[in-house]
């Protein structure tokens, strides 16, 4: 196979990461885990910008760059583009379908945070499913609103928020248990599109809670997408054998 480099972030960058060899290397922002098992080389950090992701390409001799990073890392996913442009190699990404609305769903789609905030009015006991982001305004939480947080990992809030740290895969039990135990009005989500997560949208269709999802950035042209690990896989070992 040619020289890879796996820029991960999802959780089937992981699986991809597991099937390679010592030459490729598995690339994450630091954000989480860092796997310690893998027979690939792994990179830790940034490169600071589109620029010195080419330079690195270039002076580990990569030869194809995969992009499996989040839907909503859109400046991870340009760079990657330009990167590859400017290394002339090609890009491939994996980008996993978005969650589609259900019978019985109420999804509310809103650009960016000031929207958010707009359609958060009505609501008194919100659930933060964003990541940190959330974090920056707790500041601003209206007094008659409490809201819950979960991320990675646990956060100080205020006397107005919690702060849950929790990792995927959810169950349905225990969402279920949340939404009641803290009187979940309205659900605020990414479309991420992971299965591990996708729990409490199953929870809020049950219970009539509306969804605020947040539009999923607009991603770059690569040479060749894919939805699932084993589209990527096979394509791979149709590159080895050309």
């Amino acid at each position: 196979m040619k020289r890879l480099l796996l820029l991960g972030g999802v959780t089937e960058a992981l699986a991809i990461a597991r099937t390679l060899g010592p030459q490729h290397v598995y690339s994450l922002a630091g954000v989480g885990r860092v796997p310690t098992d893998l027979t690939c080389q792994v990179r830790v950090g940034g490169y600071g910008g589109a620029q010195g992701l080419a330079q690195f390409i270039q002076e580990e001799g990569i030869d194809l760059l995969l992009d499996a990073t989040h839907p909503y890392a859109a400046q991870i996913s340009q760079n990657a583009a330009i990167a590859a442009q400017l290394s002339t190699i090609p890009c491939w990404a994996l980008r996993r379908p978005a969650w589609q609305a259900q019978a019985g769903d109420d999804w509310r789609e809103v650009s960016d945070w000031s929207a958010l905030i707009t359609a958060l009015k009505p609501f008194k006991r919100p659930l933060f499913t964003l990541g940190r982001e959330p974090l920056q305004h707790l500041h601003e939480i209206p007094p008659e609103q409490f809201w819950t947080l979960r991320a990675l990992d646990v956060y100080p809030g205020n006397e107005r928020c919690e702060v849950i740290g929790a990792r995927g895969p959810f169950f349905i039990e225990d969402e279920r248990t949340l939404f009641e135990r803290r009187h979940i009005d309205v659900l605020i989500s990414k479309n991420s599109g992971s299965t591990a997560t996708e729990p409490k949208l199953e929870v809020a269709r049950e219970r009539g809670v509306p969804v605020l999802i947040l539009k999923r950035p607009e991603l770059p042209g690569v040479e060749r997408e894919f939805e699932s690990v084993p589209a990527v896989l096979e394509a791979l070992s149709a590159s080895d054998r050309s």
